[in-house]
């Protein structure tokens, strides 16, 4: 680069030395080069191994919110999908699973409520607590402030106190074992043979066989920041927890319940006991009440497989901890696909076949339509018209508006428990 006419005498002719160097040059920019580097993108996270047969994981993507005093009760069964009565009309004794939805009728959260029958909000866990008047409820962690405020907004001059327990106060924890229950590490914490939905109490804990699906384990509240007691069971990550859910179909959250989206028959609440279609007035009831027995529920969340484009279509659901792609060194992992994924039907076009929401390895959850994805028999129907066994169907990632990213085949699964809640039997 030639110095500027001012640092040059006249009349003279600039001979390139070792002694000039141009800002440029000093400050290791090459402004005109056409050979820049890209700028380093995200880290890509590995899967984690496929989750034990037995273990006892930490949630800590949950949260727990104490509500307590005379009027609870009453303001939760008018916010609330389940009924906070058994049905004698007698304050119910075990947690159970709900959700606060909006007016309109969307999810706003899943949780779970829990009586608090150690007397958290009165004694911090050392005493008892009036059956009735005291609740624990459980939410998404990253939710657990917005439920806390939705809930002081609304109480009005309701007389009962609302408050965020510190994760150092209490923990939620999952445990299972799929072997002999009898004889498992659970014996030693609970009765196996215990119908889903019964609640126990230890000294520093409460204990609660998951309403949702049994096979799911027991939901464990652990005073303290420390390991529940009385569980003979290996320590497991919580993405081990999350697989399992995943291979159950069974969404949590507000990753995978989307916020103010979702219906709560699309998220298999109704199948898993998270609403009583019984029950008095509740914020959101009539559209739910009108879906339920006038509707039709075209969508549902459902466990799927992720393959590569060149591999055949699986025959079961089964975790594995990345999917092998041809076009990469490296097994991809469905955790680092980004939500809202468009289902699309390979070698047809037409409407959506659904939306991926999240997933782990080669699984995850998607909200699929029934009627193109799977063999389900939509009520008022004789079959499933525009289903077909032979269909593949594709996600593929959007770099920006002109490029897209790798693509992934996809193949949805009706779990048994959810067919057996929309009373189907499986295709032959």
């Amino acid at each position: 680069m030639r110095p500027p006419a001012s640092f040059r005498p006249v009349g003279t002719t600039f001979t390139p030395t070792g002694s000039f160097v141009c800002r440029s040059c000093r400050l290791g920019r090459r402004p005109f080069s056409s050979a820049t580097t890209a700028p380093p993108g995200p880290a890509i996270a590995a899967s984690p191994p496929p989750p034990p047969s037995s273990g006892i994981a930490r949630l800590s993507s949950r949260r727990l919110i104490s509500v307590s005093g005379p009027d609870a009760a009453k303001y939760l069964q008018g916010v609330i999908t389940a009924s906070i009565t058994d049905p004698a009309g007698e304050a119910r004794r075990s947690g159970f699973y709900a959700a606060f939805l909006s007016a309109p009728g969307r999810v706003l959260h899943d949780v779970f409520v829990y009586p608090d029958t150690l007397g958290v909000a009165s004694s911090g866990g050392s005493g008892d607590a009036k059956l009735g008047e005291s609740f624990l409820i459980e939410v998404d962690a990253d939710e657990a402030e917005r439920l806390q405020k939705h809930i002081r907004r609304y109480k009005l001059r309701a007389k009962f106190a609302v408050r965020l327990l510190d994760p150092g106060e209490w923990s939620v924890w999952q445990a299972w074992d799929d072997g002999d229950p009898s004889t498992g590490g659970l014996a030693s914490m609970a009765d196996a043979t215990s119908p889903a939905g019964q609640q126990q109490q230890q000294q520093h804990g409460i204990i609660l066989r998951d309403p949702r699906l049994p096979a799911l384990g027991y939901r464990l509240l652990a005073a303290r920041d420390g390991p529940p007691p009385q569980v003979d069971l290996a320590q497991a990550p919580e993405s081990a927890y999350q697989i399992r859910r995943y291979l159950h179909g069974v969404p949590e959250g507000q990753d995978e319940v989307l916020r103010e989206q979702a219906l709560p028959l699309e998220a298999n609440m109704d199948a898993a006991g998270a609403i009583d279609f019984r029950k008095g007035c509740y914020v959101g009831q009539e559209l739910t009440i009108r879906t339920k027995h006038r509707g039709v529920v075209r969508k549902r969340v459902l466990p799927c497989v992720l393959y590569a484009p060149e591999q055949a279509m699986p025959a079961e659901l089964a975790y594995h901890p990345g999917i092998e792609l041809a076009s990469e060194p490296r097994p991809a992992g469905a955790e680092n696909l980004p939500s809202g994924l468009s289902i699309g039907r390979v070698g047809k076009k037409g409407r959506s076949a659904g939306k991926w929401l999240k997933g782990v390895g080669n699984v995850g959850l998607a909200l699929c339509r029934l009627e193109i994805m799977t063999d389900v028999v939509l009520p008022g129907e004789t079959a499933s018209a525009t289903y077909n066994p032979e269909d593949e169907f594709v996600i593929q990632e959007r770099l920006d508006a002109d490029q897209v990213g790798q693509a992934f085949k996809i193949k949805a699964f009706v779990p048994l428990w959810l067919r057996q809640g929309l009373n189907q039997t499986p295709h032959p």
